[in-house]
């Protein structure tokens, strides 16, 4: 009843944000406490300067400087993945060369976005990155935000590759999903907290989570009861999960605005704005509810 995937990094990751001052600059010492808090709660990774860490906004400065904070806290016990990925080629070696220079245990790359670039042009850039440091990667299928598919026909391709070792997946394809794994050694994390249960049970590695800054252990509940072979329990605490992912991912907030906003953890970066106080009543009410159940 255990998933049989590889775990390169961890089962329960969390993508976590990146806490400014009230000034909007970052806040190293803010990163510690969160990460530490993290690690404490269940956390067995984590990704920095990813999507729900306002990576877009954020300067390649920022990002190894955040790094450098979270590791200090953490130790090397704790893989860390730094985000990279842009619209050009150029600036994501860049970064990744960065992130390999202040300490990450891997990469999380997400495909080039708005220039769409047919999947020959996709699979050609993971491969310039594979190649770029001594990293694996994480490969990021999130197309709702890039614009672009990573077909399963490329991810076949790109397993090929020794560097090339997980997928966070943010399709919404379990039958892609599931005709990958069949096929390759590729370690799948759910990058879409709805499908983090099911994409576990059929061979995933575990799940990279927003929702995880603020519910680290009841994200990570559901994966432990699968594993101890009780899958009624696991699928029963996963529905408990069920209105706080509806609210902080699909209510049509960006998901870093939500856990901040549960997290009194200060500004998110225009564009984006924070979240007004009704919608901010709505995610403290589904918290409070999922913590007392």
């Amino acid at each position: 009843m255990t998933a049989t995937a590889p775990h390169p990094f961890g089962r329960a990751l969390c993508a976590m944000i990146t806490p400014f001052t009230a000034a909007g600059s970052l806040d190293p010492d803010a990163a510690r406490a969160h990460a530490a808090r993290l690690v404490a709660e269940g956390c067995d990774g984590i990704v920095l300067s990813g999507t729900t860490g306002e990576s877009p906004t954020t300067t390649g400065a920022e990002k190894s400087a955040l790094l450098r904070a979270v590791r200090a806290e953490v130790g090397d016990g704790v893989p860390l993945l730094s985000g990279v990925g842009g619209p050009d080629t150029a600036t994501t070696l860049r970064l990744a060369r960065e992130a390999e220079d202040a300490g990450a245990d891997g990469l999380l790359v997400v495909s080039p976005y708005y220039s769409r670039p047919p999947q020959a042009a996709v699979e050609a850039y993971f491969l310039r990155v594979a190649e770029s440091t001594g990293l694996p990667l994480m490969v990021y299928d999130i197309p709702g935000r890039t614009g672009v598919r990573i077909e399963p026909e490329t991810l076949l391709r790109l397993a090929e590759h020794p560097r090339v070792v997980a997928v966070k997946d943010c399709s919404l394809d379990l039958l892609g999903a599931t005709k990958v794994l069949a096929r390759t050694s590729l370690a799948y994390y759910s990058g879409s907290e709805e499908l983090n249960l099911a994409l576990y049970a059929v061979g995933g590695a575990g799940y990279v989570s927003t929702v995880a800054n603020v519910a680290p252990r009841q994200m990570r509940a559901p994966l432990d009861a699968f594993d101890a072979g009780r899958t009624d329990e696991a699928a029963r605490l996963n529905g408990l999960t069920a209105r706080l992912v509806e609210l902080m991912m699909a209510s049509g907030l960006p998901g870093t605005v939500t856990a901040k906003a549960l997290l009194d953890a200060g500004s998110v970066r225009e564009p984006l704005q924070p979240a007004g106080r009704e919608a901010a009543d709505g995610l403290r009410k589904a918290y409070e509810e999922l913590l007392a159940a």
